[in-house]
C-alpha cells in the first residue's frame, strides 16, 4: 500500500507541501487527484494552473465562497464534504499515483466528514497511489493512521496577515 502523508497545525504551508509533491509527480508525468474541502476559490494558483498541467494533474474543490463556521457549520458545508468524500473514492478507482485530500483534517476534526469514513477511504488505498492529508487541527485517529506526520507550527509571522498573489493565493 501506498503511504499516508499528514500535514497539519497552525503555521502556514501545509497545502503547500503537499503542492510541493503534487508538482514533482507531475514533473515525471504521473497522475495526480487534488480535493480540496471548504475550498470554493477559483482564483488560487493551484486551482488556475490546472489547464497548463492536464491531463496528468486534477484538482476539484467542495466548498464555497467564503468561510466555514467551524463551531457550527452550515448542511451546505457538510453536503459539499460528503461530495469531497465521494469524489475521493472515485479518484482512488483510476489508481492514481498521488490523491491530496487538502482540509481533510480539519473537516473531520469539525464533523463536516466522519472520522471513521475517512479511516474506510485510507483502508482502500490502492499499492501505487500515496495520499497527502492536510489540515489545521487533526483527530488523532487520523494522525494515528498515518505513515509520515509532519506538524506545521509557526513560529514567527508579521503582526497583519500577508497576502501575496503567488505566495499566499
Amino acid at each position: 500500500m501506498g503511504k499516508i502523508f499528514l500535514y497539519y497545525g497552525t503555521g502556514a504551508g501545509k497545502t503547500t507541501n503537499a503542492l510541493g509533491l503534487a508538482l514533482r509527480c507531475v514533473g515525471h508525468g504521473l497522475k495526480v487527484v487534488i480535493i480540496q474541502f471548504m475550498k470554493g476559490r477559483k482564483d488560487i494558483g493551484e486551482y488556475l494552473v490546472k489547464s497548463r498541467l492536464e491531463p496528468e494533474y486534477e484538482i476539484y474543490q467542495f466548498g464555497r465562497k467564503g468561510w466555514v463556521n467551524l463551531r457550527n457549520p452550515s448542511e451546505e458545508d457538510k453536503e459539499l464534504a460528503r461530495k469531497g468524500l465521494e469524489k475521493a473514492k472515485e479518484a482512488l478507482s483510476r489508481r492514481p499515483h498521488l490523491l491530496v485530500l487538502d482540509e481533510i483534517c480539519l473537516a473531520a476534526y469539525i464533523g463536516l466528514v466522519d472520522v471513521q469514513e475517512v479511516l474506510r477511504l485510507l483502508d482502500e488505498v490502492p499499492e501505487e497511489t500515496d495520499v497527502v492529508l492536510t489540515g489545521r487541527y487533526c483527530p488523532p485517529e487520523l494522525v494515528n493512521r498515518a505513515d509520515i506526520v509532519n506538524m506545521i507550527v509557526e513560529v514567527k509571522a508579521p503582526r497583519q496577515i500577508y497576502t501575496r498573489i503567488g505566495i499566499t493565493h
